[in-house]
């Protein structure tokens, strides 16, 4: 079976889309940058994810991209990456030592003339990533073109990633796929004598096993640790009557879903059974608003209405739906008082969250696409779960 993926020609359509951008910007150029953890811009425009190192996309405003990377993935680079021009500066070499690395096999570019080419005697840089970028490599860049203005400009990427493609949504109901067989896994292995890492392992193996590029975290908490938020598994040993609190990020091809869904090891009290039918009444009901043309802060306070009717507005800690994409969290991401409308070919997670409660905490986020007739499932294993309640 052929696994999806985004294709060349997306690629090429993407960078397109930048450069009119740029334009109507009068923008010269567009640095976007990249690295291990914040990897999504730079993957949507080159599908390089980069490994230690660091790297950055240079976009002229006609012509072809450049992909600037370290010595030690530049093979790995020119395997992943979907443009011919690839790089290497030092300023991107291996993150994690103090000492400046000798690389005697490697060819080197210089910063000032990767910028040279890019803004083509211009001078406004425009750069995507200015919160990620490490404050010595900013300055360098500054430094590397005299002259150069440079623009925050992650508006450029932000509108363009809101509404994914049929491909994106391919990549994520593959991910949410994964996803799904993962979190089954685990909710097997979420017995008591287990330890939370052993359960959490046996889902990320799941997942792996069954072919997810990578698992973004695992999210879990069980008994009184399962009010903690988000935290990551320990060796505590699970016990009959504990609720987990468990999500599985999951990512395809730079795509991630998660998936989350409250329940109890054995039988549940009735004051968790009272607690845990909240969460599913409020994620039921948030169906009904997950339509284009519906106003996003009305769905906020749609859910929010039912923890207010069972008395549980006090433990309801953030919004109850965020964007997904490249990233595990995007936009859009409303509360109560958004008042833009959700469109078609938007992909979000439900996060329907109450933590601190005294028969529990936990939340349910289950994947979908936003169409003209309402919400389709990328996580339907997760939606028949909450769909049955308790």
């Amino acid at each position: 079976m052929t696994q999806p993926r985004i294709s060349r020609e997306e690629f090429l359509s993407r960078i397109e889309a930048i450069q009119e951008a740029l334009g109507r910007r009068k923008l010269d150029g567009l640095l976007v940058y990249g690295d291990e953890y914040r990897k999504e811009s730079l993957r949507y425009v080159c599908d390089f994810w980069p490994i230690f190192e660091r790297g950055a996309c240079f976009i002229p405003r006609t012509g072809t991209p450049i992909l600037a990377g370290a010595p030690e993935g530049q093979l790995y680079a020119q395997s992943m990456c979907v443009w011919d021009d690839v790089r290497n500066i030092k300023e991107f070499a291996c993150v994690s030592v103090p000492e400046e690395i000798d690389y005697p096999l490697a060819e080197f570019s210089s910063l000032s003339e990767i910028l040279g080419e890019t803004l083509g005697g211009g001078c406004r840089l425009g750069i995507v990533g200015m919160f990620d970028i490490p404050f010595p490599i900013m300055e360098r860049i500054r430094d590397a073109g005299e002259g150069v203005e440079i623009v925050d400009a992650a508006d450029v990427l932000n509108r363009l990633r809101l509404l994914k493609s049929p491909d994106e949504i391919a990549c994520l109901r593959r991910a949410g796929e994964l996803a799904c067989i993962g979190y089954e896994k685990l909710m097997e292995n979420c017995r008591p004598g287990n330890t939370e890492r052993q359960a959490a392992g046996a889902g990320e193996g799941a997942a792996r096993m069954a072919g997810a590029e990578d698992i973004n975290f695992t999210v879990f908490g069980s008994g009184p640790r399962a009010a903690t938020i988000i935290g990551r598994p320990v060796e505590r040993v699970m016990a009959d009557g504990d609720m987990v609190m468990a999500a599985l990020a999951v990512q395809y091809e730079g795509y991630v879903a998660t998936v989350e869904y409250p329940f109890v090891i054995g039988r549940a009290s009735d004051g968790q059974k009272r607690f845990l039918n909240a969460l599913f009444e409020a994620a039921n009901v948030q169906q009904r608003y997950l339509k284009s043309g519906v106003v996003s802060g009305e769905m906020v306070r749609a859910v929010k209405s039912v923890f207010k009717k069972h008395g549980l507005e006090e433990y309801d800690v953030y919004p109850p739906m965020h964007g997904i994409g490249l990233a595990e969290a995007e936009s859009p991401y409303p509360d109560t008082d958004s008042d833009y409308p959700l469109e078609t070919g938007m992909c979000v997670n439900s996060d329907i969250s109450l933590f601190g409660h005294p028969d529990g905490s936990n939340r349910i986020e289950e994947g979908f696409v936003i169409t003209e007739t309402g919400a389709e499932s990328l996580t339907p294993a997760i939606r028949e779960l909450v769909a049955s309640g308790v």
